[in-house]
């Protein structure tokens, strides 16, 4: 078929890669436009516009598809289908209407459970034990079509959001694969049920506070769900430790919430409001990401039984 891709980051460009080594062709790619990276802040295209650059496929990469030009862009290109992954952009209806079999959309959960912009994140950080890919028909709705075809995947306790990220993103390209050698004929669609729905809002830095008050598994799945980004954070004084891998223990914290209780080269052990939490990798202001051991190498007097984190 002829594919018209929509999408920006890895998650998207992972299935990309999959449709360009394909039976199908795909005639164009949409991404959003380049963003300023690094120190010199220049602009940088993202890793779908890299790999159709590659391959000397049309990219567009318009602020907006609400503007009939736009529109009018893309009927013209002729497309069977528009498979859209991560794009970043809400899709019009009359732009949902434009490929003869529609916009399939590559989501990062099994809906009806998460909808929205942080799926990955939100099943991690609300404890869910399974995740997966659903291919959906995409409707006006914020996530709401009927779905084609679910894929699951289990939530590891060693997860992060990249680890989960990455293993979706193959997930996903070989479901969208799947689906693509029913259509038209062979689709079973399925609408999902509503009151079962949950809001995967958009991560903000402001979430990634750590609160002692909070049980130490809480707590965990916060630093699993928000590594890579905006990675977790408390205060010791003036300075922001960001932290990048921690576990829960079983011990009960008898301290204040947010006390060190023990420091050495296996980790730094915190109280919480329940629990106790175990660091390994943390990150200073300035510095890198280093484990306990490396950090108290260099800075044996951080962190030691008694100091106070906020």
């Amino acid at each position: 078929m002829r594919i018209i891709f929509a999408g920006t980051p890895d998650f998207a460009a992972e299935a990309l890669k999959a449709l360009l080594e394909s039976e199908h062709e795909v005639i164009a790619v949409y991404c959003q436009p380049d963003r300023p990276a690094g120190r010199g802040r220049k602009l940088k295209p993202g890793p779908v516009k890299t790999l159709a650059l590659q391959h000397d496929i049309p990219v567009y990469q318009p602020l907006s598809l609400k503007e009939p030009t736009e529109q009018n862009t893309l009927a013209e290109l002729n497309a069977d289908v528009m498979v859209v992954a991560a794009y970043g952009l809400l899709l019009p209806e009359a732009v949902l209407n434009i490929p003869r079999y529609g916009c399939l959309n590559i989501h990062a959960s099994l809906l009806p459970r998460w909808r929205g912009a942080a799926p990955i994140q939100r099943a991690i950080q609300m404890g869910d034990l399974e995740t997966g890919i659903t291919i959906m028909q995409m409707d006006v709705g914020l996530d709401t079509g009927d779905m084609l075809l679910k894929a699951s995947c289990p939530i590891l306790d060693t997860d992060t959001a990249q680890t989960l990220h990455d293993r979706l993103a193959e997930l996903g390209a070989e479901a969208i694969l799947k689906i693509l050698a029913l259509v038209p004929d062979q689709l079973s669609p399925e609408k999902q049920q509503d009151d079962q729905a949950c809001y995967a809002r958009k991560l903000d830095k402001s979430e990634a506070r750590i609160d002692w008050n909070q049980s130490a598994d809480q707590i965990a799945r916060l630093i699993q769900a928000f590594n890579p980004w905006p990675v977790a954070q408390t205060q010791l004084g003036e300075k922001t430790i960001r932290i990048w891998q921690a576990s829960p223990l079983p011990s009960p914290g008898k301290q204040t919430p947010g006390t060190v209780i023990k420091s050495d080269k296996q980790g730094f052990d915190i109280a919480c409001g329940k629990g106790v939490l175990h660091i390994t990798s943390l990150q200073l202001p300035g510095g890198k990401a280093m484990d306990a051991a490396a950090l108290l190498n260099g800075h044996p007097d951080i962190l030691k039984p008694g100091t106070k984190l906020d």
